[in-house]
This record gives C-alpha cells, sequence and structure tokens, in this order.
C-alpha cells in the first residue's frame, strides 16, 4: 500500500482532497440554509401568536443562530477550496477547530459538574414553563419530551406551580393540576384523551400520584435514559462531531497541500509574474479552469514561452539593471530572475509529479 508521501506527490490526490472538500462545505451550507429558512420561519410564527411575555425562551432564535453560523463557516470553506485561497481556508480550519473545541470544553464541564449543570437546566426549564402557553415553539418541545420520556417539569410535576394557569390559588379548570402530557397512559387506538386527567395533582403527595401522572422530572428522565442506552448517546456525539472533524481533517490537507505547491512552477503565481512585467493576457492558462487555480504539468509559463515554442536564452528574460528604476526595480529583478530560471530548469513529467 502507497505511503501517503506518495499519494501527495500524486496530481489525482489533489483533485480528490480538492473537491471533496468542495462537496463537503457545499452540502454544509445547504443544510446551513435550510435550518436558517426554518429558524426563520420559526420566528415569524411566533412573534405572531406569542405575548409580550413570552420572550424568554426561543428555540428558532437558536435555530436562525446555527443556520446563520453553519452557511457561513461552509461558504467561506467552499470559496477557499475552490479558488485555493489559502487565507479562507486557514479561516475555515480554525473556525472548525474552535466550534468542536468550545463543544468538547462544554461536555467535559457539564460531565464534571453536573450539580451546577442540572441547576442551570431545571431554572431554564422553569421559566419555560412560567411563558408555557405564550411560546408555542416551548409548548410543542417540553410536550414531545414529556410524553417521549415519561416525564413531567424539569426537576419535578411541582414546577407547573409558577404557571399562572397552573398554581392553585387560580380559579380556572387548570388550576392546580399538571398537562395531560404529563399523565399516564395506555390510550387505545381511537380513544379520546382526557385534558384533565391531571385535575389537582400539585396538592398530592408522590406516592398518591404514582398511577395518575409522571412524577419525574424531565431533566433525570432523560439522563437516566442516555446512561441506559450508552450505544445511542454516543452515537448521537459522534453525529454530531464526526462530519466538523472530516472537514477539519480535509481544510488541514488541502491548505498543506498548497502551502508545498505555493512555491512550485505549475501553479499560476500572478503577482510573481506581474512583478515579472507581463501582462495577464500573455499568460498561456489552458487548463486553469473557470476558477484560474487548477495547477497543470509544466507549470503555468507566459504563451512566448510554452512548450510549442522555442526556449529563449535566459538573458531575453533578465532585465538590464540600468533600465530599472524606481523603489520596485530591485523586486522585478529577482522575480526576472526567478522566471528565467524556472523555465531554464523546467523538469519533466515525473519530475514535477514529484514535486507536488
Amino acid at each position: 500500500m502507497p505511503r501517503y508521501e506518495d499519494w501527495k506527490k500524486n496530481i489525482h490526490f489533489y483533485y480528490c482532497v480538492k473537491f471533496t472538500l468542495n462537496v463537503y462545505s457545499m452540502l454544509f451550507s445547504l443544510v446551513g440554509l435550510c435550518v436558517l429558512c426554518v429558524g426563520v420561519y420559526a420566528e415569524v410564527e411566533r412573534q405572531k401568536h406569542r405575548t409580550l411575555e413570552g420572550v424568554f425562551l426561543a428555540p428558532a432564535v437558536v435555530l436562525i443562530l446555527l443556520g446563520l453560523v453553519m452557511f457561513s463557516v461552509s461558504v467561506v470553506g467552499m470559496v477557499g477550496s475552490l479558488r485555493d485561497n489559502k487565507t479562507l481556508l486557514h479561516m475555515f480550519l480554525s473556525v472548525l477547530s474552535v466550534l468542536l473545541a468550545l463543544q468538547v470544553i462544554a461536555l467535559i464541564i457539564a460531565l464534571l459538574f453536573q450539580k451546577p449543570t442540572t441547576e442551570l437546566f431545571q431554572k431554564n426549564i422553569r421559566q419555560g414553563i412560567k411563558h408555557y402557553y405564550d411560546d408555542l415553539d416551548f409548548k410543542n418541545i417540553l410536550d414531545y419530551v414529556q410524553v417521549k420520556f415519561s416525564c413531567c417539569g424539569g426537576d419535578e410535576y411541582l414546577d407547573w406551580k409558577v404557571n399562572q394557569y397552573h398554581f392553585c390559588n387560580g380559579t380556572g379548570p387548570l388550576a392546580c393540576g399538571v398537562p395531560y402530557t404529563c399523565c399516564i397512559r395506555n390510550k387505545e387506538p381511537g380513544e379520546v384523551v382526557n385534558t384533565l386527567c391531571g385535575y389537582k395533582t400539585l396538592t398530592k403527595q408522590r406516592e398518591d400520584l404514582a398511577d395518575v401522572i409522571h412524577v419525574r422530572g424531565c431533566i433525570h428522565a432523560v439522563n437516566l435514559w442516555m446512561g441506559d442506552n450508552i450505544g445511542v448517546t454516543v452515537g448521537i456525539c459522534c453525529a454530531v462531531g464526526l462530519p466538523q472533524f472530516l472537514g477539519i481533517l480535509l481544510s488541514f490537507v488541502f491548505w498543506n497541500l498548497l502551502v508545498e505547491m505555493s512555491d512550485s512552477v505549475d501553479m499560476v503565481d500572478f503577482k510573481m509574474l506581474k512583478k515579472a512585467g507581463f501582462n495577464y493576457s500573455e499568460l498561456d492558462l489552458a487548463g486553469a479552469g473557470w476558477c484560474m487555480c487548477l495547477p497543470r504539468v509544466g507549470g503555468y509559463l507566459p504563451i512566448p514561452y510554452a512548450e510549442t515554442d522555442p526556449e529563449p536564452e535566459a538573458e531575453t528574460l533578465t532585465p538590464a539593471l540600468h533600465d530599472l528604476d524606481g523603489p520596485e526595480s530591485f523586486e522585478q529583478t529577482q522575480a526576472a530572475i526567478f522566471l528565467s530560471q524556472s523555465i531554464q530548469d523546467q523538469p519533466g513529467m515525473d519530475e514535477v509529479d514529484n514535486r507536488l
């Protein structure tokens, strides 16, 4: 099996990494755009139906921020890989690395400091329960979690006392009760759900409600589920982290390739050719692609010095020092000497591949 160092010398390895990274970035930019559109739609609907108090928890805002980050970062990677731009690729690599590191740090902190993390979640969920009927997004999420994990409230079922419709000093039918999503149900197909199954449950003890509602809080229920389904938990973590790690790996490999190829005559170095006194129209860019960035065996040299034309003498490419005036004369002389040496020492196809 060939070594990695041997693969790097092959021009096909460059194309493979380049377009794999480009497709990767394009897919994630589309996913980020979809998440952003869903978040904007959810926020517009939330603004239509919520009251003035329902402003604490907004899952739509989280979706908007997530979509913006995914789309912007992916576009940077897509453009950088397409244009062989080392600056954009380095930015893409750095942002992905920082985001992945922050997620790992947050996970480690949550595992090491479980009690403060749990208290933070409890506080936020209580605030969400307080505005339960004002924010439809949070209401739908909490209802799903309570049914899925057979739980009620954040820490326990008594968290529903903070809601103005469920606290015991109220006069409505929901007073001193919990939503029907907290109830223990063995619902048969076609059976009508009793929405008042949690009536007056907040006045009773846990032992008296064992067969009526779920008294365990959703935070504890989710933690127990993750502990019992460790394989699924690890799978979710890998599904979140591995795509980001793949993007870091691809961008790192491609960025290193570009750094190694930046001194090769196979790359289109417009700055160096401009310093040597050549115009853009004088360059033979056949095969560079519409992005003007693809390498070519033999290099991109001015048209008069292509393979079909006779090679000029080295002296014709080296301008006389006395003909150069101004502060840029020294740089132009260096560029011309570098270009003439590149043409004189232009290697064959095998040697170019080895240099790549």
